[in-house]
Formats: C-alpha cells, sequence, structure tokens
C-alpha cells in the first residue's frame, strides 16, 4: 500500500503559481511514475517514432550515448536494442527505479546515474558522442539561469564533435493556436488523456487523466522553438536542425512535438550554421 506521499502531488494554494525548476521531483510521485507506462504506451510509441532516433545518431557516427532524461527508461532501452552505449540520467530516483526495472525486463541492466542537470558534470565523468534529452523533459526548467547551465553542462560532456537531441511540445501553436494534439507520436495510451489545463507564456500545467479516474498534473515552462534555437546556439552548437514529428519541412503550427538536433563540431564560414 503506497502512503499519502506516494500518491498525493501538491502543489500548494496556487498551483498556477508554482513555476520552479526543483518541483518536479516531488510531482512524480510513486502512484504517477507506476502510470507513466500506460502514458506513453511503449509499443505504440516504438511504432509511431520508428528509426528516427537510430538513424540520425548513426547518421552521425554515435556510438556512446547519455540518456539525460532517462524518466522509465523507454529511450534508454531503445538505444541499448538498437546497439549503443547508453547510460541513463534521471534526477527523479522514482523514475530512475523505474527505468532500471523497465529495462532488466527487456534484458538489460541499465547503467544508471541519478544527477541534477544543472551540476550534471559533478557526477558524470565520462564524455559522449551524444547526449538526449527526450520526452519534453527540458521544460521542467522554469529559470532562465536553468536552462543556460543544463545546456552548458551537456555540452561539456559532449566530445569535441558530439551532438545534442533535444525535443519540446510545440508550445509555440498552442500558446498562438490552442490545444489540439493528433496524440500520435509522444502521448499514445488509447485510453490516457494528457491536455493543458492552464497557459500563459510562463506556465504549461498539463493535466493527465486515467481509466481509474485518477489525474495527476505537471507544471512546465512552455519553450517557444526560437527561443530554444538561440539559447542552444548562444552556448556554442554550431549547427541545429529542427524537425516536426520528425519530418525535416512542417508548417509551425502542424507538428505536436519538435525535435532539435544541435551539432558542437565546428564550421567554418563556408559552412552554414543553420541556426537562422
Amino acid at each position: 500500500m503506497l502512503t499519502e506521499q506516494e500518491t498525493k502531488q501538491d502543489f500548494g494554494d496556487n498551483p498556477t503559481q508554482l513555476r520552479e525548476s526543483d518541483h518536479y521531483k516531488e510531482e512524480y510521485v510513486q502512484s504517477f511514475v507506476e502510470k507513466w507506462d500506460d502514458l506513453i504506451d511503449w509499443e505504440q510509441r516504438a511504432r509511431s517514432e520508428g528509426d528516427f532516433f537510430i538513424r540520425e545518431l548513426r547518421k552521425r557516427g554515435v556510438k556512446k550515448i547519455l540518456d539525460v532524461a532517462a524518466g522509465t527508461g523507454f529511450h534508454s532501452v531503445q538505444l541499448l536494442k538498437a546497439g549503443f552505449e547508453v547510460t541513463s540520467v534521471d534526477g527523479s530516483p522514482v523514475m530512475l527505479a523505474k527505468a532500471f526495472e523497465n529495462a532488466r525486463r527487456h534484458g538489460f541492466i541499465l547503467r544508471t546515474i541519478h544527477a541534477d542537470w544543472r551540476w550534471l558534470n559533478r557526477d558524470v565523468h565520462d564524455l559522449y558522442d551524444a547526449v538526449v534529452c527526450l520526452g519534453n523533459s527540458f521544460t521542467h526548467l522554469f529559470a532562465e539561469n536553468d536552462r543556460r547551465k543544463s545546456l552548458a553542462e551537456f555540452y561539456a560532456t559532449l566530445k569535441h564533435d558530439g551532438i545534442l537531441v533535444i525535443d519540446q511540445r510545440n508550445y509555440d501553436a498552442i500558446l498562438d493556436c490552442g490545444f489540439s494534439c493528433k496524440h500520435t507520436y509522444y502521448y499514445c495510451g488509447d485510453n490516457v488523456k494528457a491536455e493543458p489545463e492552464y497557459m500563459d507564456e510562463g506556465l504549461a500545467r498539463f493535466k493527465y487523466s486515467f481509466p481509474d479516474k485518477s489525474e495527476y498534473h505537471l507544471n512546465m515552462f512552455p519553450l517557444r522553438q526560437s527561443y530554444t534555437r538561440r539559447l542552444l546556439h548562444q552556448v556554442g552548437f554550431q549547427k541545429i536542425k529542427t524537425f516536426g514529428d520528425f519530418i525535416e519541412t512542417y508548417k509551425e503550427e502542424d507538428p505536436d512535438f519538435l525535435v532539435h538536433i544541435a551539432e558542437k563540431k565546428y564550421r567554418d564560414e563556408e559552412e552554414s550554421n543553420e541556426y537562422e
């Protein structure tokens, strides 16, 4: 039997004013983590993503990967299945324990590190060909300094020609046009609803409703695409390519999710940096 602390989220008296980077650890209570795999549906998600990440990583010669937002382990396991060497990081020990359990069920012993992105290199002492930060995880950071510090930590743990793969919801479309999710890619559970309950330029509060009538929330920062790309460039990434729902050419309002692939490798002026 789970305790109240393991089942109840606490957002205080005014949830829409709770905008703190550290609070995500308290949002992922045990009961929510236990339902997380129902939310993303591993099999359907694997089909919808196809080999996009594997193809893009192999195209760039990646072998060694740091998954800095492991969650319950979906991408870590998919990458291990594809033959990559993977180390899995998460700031939530509850998520990390679930990821280890899921990986073991798929025949892998997950190499895990419990770490805060802002001080990643305090706990991660190796260099990687790629860092992946997926599942809309980067939007848990509310403070500008936290986002810059975390990206700088990602950059520092990459080899000289390494890449960062980072995704986000298409918050531009939600803020400018309202929420209209195709429910096709990231959150795929058939009987689970994930939709915004409150939105402004500084907060995206999502509600997750499950068949047993339980409801959970996440407070996240609504990153605009141009802002994310600008931050990546300012931290030092030389070439940034953005995909909408895994397609390189897309209309701004169409995709549910955006994936940015940022290259650390220096390019001279003859090679456009593709940031603009």
